[in-house]
């Protein structure tokens, strides 16, 4: 099977991850926040991937699970910006 080279094309990573009670958003090896809740974290994420994209850079939103793992929430140009979350 044939991958698209969207898959091969390093993105920057923002990464919402739950600490406790408080949503924080990690890139670029800092921590920005506290957000009082996933969603207020996940638009500030996907804001700011967005601004980012829009300079040619690709970025992409992770969600931290429960389970300690990374999924995909949004990819710039993919899905409609601004996202219903």
């Amino acid at each position: 099977m044939r991958q698209s080279l969207d898959e091969y094309v390093p993105r920057l990573r923002y990464l919402v991850v739950r600490n406790q009670n408080e949503w924080v958003i990690q890139f670029d090896g800092e921590e920005f926040g506290p957000y009082k809740s996933r969603r207020e974290a996940m638009l500030f994420a996907i804001d700011a991937a967005h601004k980012l994209g829009q300079q040619d850079e690709p970025t992409e939103v992770l969600l931290m699970g429960d389970a300690g793992e990374a999924k995909s929430a949004w990819t710039y140009g993919q899905p409609p910006y601004p996202p219903s979350l």
